[in-house]
């Protein structure tokens, strides 16, 4: 059946001048307003207020914004909030956009805007400049160990990650992605003396291993094997100190098998989250802040300064010390008594060690050293080459030293950002505090100002994920509402498994209800239904949340999940493809146009409001990106697409598009289900996923 339309150019019109012109969806008319309101205010009470609430009325037949403006001034200018409203009312004077204000109770002003106009705006997807912040973000996420394989845990802060930066791109910014590689720290150092002590392998032993598919299954369980042994005995732990030792200290066999094990383990994670679309630029070793002087750079500002100070007497004699972030006093506190003589002692339990009193440095303040790299603060950089290419031929920079054969004179400039999100966990949040404390004693609070932790919790399983995963659980476990998972212990889900999990059952869905189709497409399609509902189900609950996974929760196609999400793109897109119509190319088309009166008249009345619903919802995508990049909080970019999912849902089955005898009507309604389609395929996107052809 193929829908003929005809042509129409009033409500082209509409979109080509007044639009580009005035430019705005939802968030640039909510900014108009804002701005003519403190334009009023300003003119007629002389006032200047700078924090304009605009609240959204409950029911869609008040309006599209509700200002309490009246009773917030009613004490300052001696005048009931009614009358202010009125005043406001009567003289703010025509908005772009906005068709009237009414006074409502005692003092609330609802707004209405003209929904053609706003419609006209959506449908033409016009987008005014916008002022981006100058400078460069870098979002710093996933930072895995590279001494085993990733597992769930690791997915929620790279999904997380990854969102926030194309949250970021998507307002304009410019982003660098960075993936730090801890591979001096502990972790390693617990394989290596997995593999040198219960194992008894060489360094050549080591390395065929390290070439060897899934070498990071292995290293998973070596790595819990290791922790039992530390367990079995306690003076076991005196090699990891000489291991760790040998590692930061370089140019041994200790630390070439750490590179051996690290470099492969890296390079199995890269893989694992290319499956999910995520990419990073660069990738800086903490080998490479120990071996190019970073820390050593740092530590003699940090002691010049006063910010670190050597413990002689207590538990930490021998140690470099510093002010634990959030005690009695902070460094801003203290600026007058830094490095002063018989500056007031740092009692013991407000010690943050960061070199121990053997020498070897600390994460934090390694750590500390890197984010001065970061601000362009150092006055060191590193040395850079090549390490991974992804399919669509991006490239992964990985740091090295000037000494390496692979090292590249010419390389993307990376550091030097005007501000940094690290994505971390929650029990990170004092570390980072003391990287923010470390930079404000250096004197750097700008930078300290633009530094935020992105912090969230932990995923553990359900019992019924945790048992169909083949885990052995206790009657009491079993009544649990999550089981938390341990990479010491073996005990959680490597992040490979789970996808294979999760396309696995996709695939049954799919085979089932679309036999006719080829072998690969069903492949395809069942892994986009399976990563949706990953990336969705890992975004959908807000960052403070502990997250128990589960299989059928998140593979579901009904309620607030991936799938029925992207199901609704599928539902939006065969409506097009019975009509005959090319649904990406419907809202170019000046046969699709419709008269200004028509939508003014279809967006009417009680129907006209449910329907306006959808459209002011579709419209609302980059106000929730900026709520979301405000908060630091992707969830709410999720249920913004559970929203407009269920809207479109119940249009969809309220409204049979393609046997309305009436024509203007047919366009108009195909017209929404276009825009609406458009805007969740974005908001998808945003968050990662894509929608597969069918279902």
């Amino acid at each position: 059946m193929c829908v003929k339309l005809a042509a129409c150019s009033e409500f082209a019109k509409i979109t080509v001048s007044s639009i580009i012109s005035r430019g705005f969806v939802y968030r640039h008319l909510e900014r108009r307003l804002t701005d003519s309101v403190r334009e009023f205010l300003r003119r007629t009470y002389q006032l200047e207020v700078t924090n304009i609430v605009i609240e959204q009325p409950p029911k869609i037949e008040f309006g599209e914004f509700a200002l309490p403006i009246a009773f917030e001034l009613a004490r300052n200018l001696r005048k009931a909030p009614k009358k202010i409203a009125e005043e406001i009312v009567a003289g703010i004077g025509a908005v772009p956009g906005i068709e009237k204000f009414e006074v409502a109770g005692a003092g609330y002003i609802n707004v209405r805007a003209n929904r053609a106009e706003v419609a006209a705006a959506l449908a033409a997807e016009q987008r005014p400049p916008v002022e981006t912040p100058a400078g460069k973000v870098l979002v710093e996420h996933s930072s895995i160990n590279p001494n085993k394989a990733a597992h769930i845990g690791h997915l929620r802060n790279a999904i997380l990650g990854d969102t926030f930066v194309r949250l970021l791109r998507f307002a304009g910014r410019e982003v660098d992605i960075q993936n730090y590689i801890d591979n001096t720290g502990v972790q390693v150092a617990d394989v290596v003396v997995g593999f040198m002590h219960l194992e008894k392998k060489s360094a050549a032993d080591i390395q065929s291993l390290a070439a060897a598919p899934r070498f990071d299954y292995y290293c998973w369980d070596l790595y819990a094997r290791v922790s039992g042994w530390y367990e079995e005995d306690k003076q076991n732990l005196a090699t990891r100190g000489a291991a760790l030792h040998a590692i930061e200290e370089g140019n041994n066999e200790t630390a070439q098998i750490a590179e051996s094990i690290s470099i492969a383990v890296l390079k199995r994670h890269l893989e694992t989250m290319d499956r999910l679309d995520i990419e990073y630029d660069f990738l800086p070793r903490e080998s490479e802040i120990l071996h190019l002087h970073f820390w050593d750079a740092a530590f003699a500002k940090l002691k010049d300064t006063g910010v670190l100070t050597f413990e002689d007497s207590g538990k930490n004699k021998g140690c470099w010390i510093m002010r634990r972030a959030g005690t009695e006093k902070s460094f801003a506190a203290e600026e007058a008594d830094k490095g002063a003589e018989g500056a007031e002692r740092i009692s013991e339990e407000e010690q943050k060690v960061i070199v121990r009193s053997n020498g070897t440095v600390g994460y934090v303040g390694k750590d500390i050293a890197y984010h001065m790299w970061k601000f362009g603060l150092l006055g060191r950089d590193f040395s850079y080459r090549k390490f991974y290419r992804y399919p669509n031929q991006h490239d992964c920079w990985i740091s090295t030293t000037p000494d390496d054969a692979a090292a590249a004179e010419d390389h993307p400039h990376f550091g030097d950002v005007a501000e940094i999100y690290n994505v971390i966990d929650a029990r990170q949040s004092e570390a980072q505090n003391t990287v923010v404390e470390a930079l404000r004693g250096l004197g750097h609070n700008e930078a300290a100002d633009r530094y935020t932790h992105f912090s969230y919790e932990m995923v553990a399983l359900t019992p019924r994920c945790a048992a169909e995963l083949g885990y052995e659980l206790s009657e009491e476990e079993k009544t649990r509402n999550w089981i938390e998972v341990s990479g010491r212990k073996g005990f959680g889900v490597k992040a490979d498994d789970l996808l294979d999990a999760l396309i696995a059952s996709a695939r049954k869905e799919v085979d089932s209800r679309h036999p006719e189709l080829a072998d690969t497409e069903r492949a395809s399609i069942a892994t986009q239904i399976a990563i949706g509902a990953l990336r969705y189900f890992m975004l959908k609950y807000t960052k403070p949340s502990v997250i128990a996974f589960d299989f059928k929760d998140a593979l579901s196609f009904e309620g607030e999940t991936g799938p029925y999400a992207q199901y609704a793109v599928v539902r939006a897109t065969n409506i097009f493809r019975k009509g005959g119509l090319d649904a990406d190319k419907f809202l170019t088309d000046p046969a699709s146009g419709l008269s200004s009166a028509d939508v003014s008249r279809f967006l009417s009345g009680e129907q006209g409001n449910e329907l306006w619903e959808l459209w002011l919802t579709a419209a609302k995508i980059s106000y929730v990106v900026g709520q979301c990049i405000a908060t630091t909080e992707p969830a709410y970019l999720a249920k913004h697409a559970f929203q407009l999912a269920q809207l479109f849902n119940t249009f969809y089955h309220r409204y049979p598009i393609l046997s309305e005898p009436d024509e203007s009507r047919k366009r108009f309604l195909l017209t929404t289900a276009a825009v609406a389609r458009r805007e969740l395929i974005r908001i998808l996107g945003v968050m990662g996923i894509t929608a597969p052809p069918v279902m």
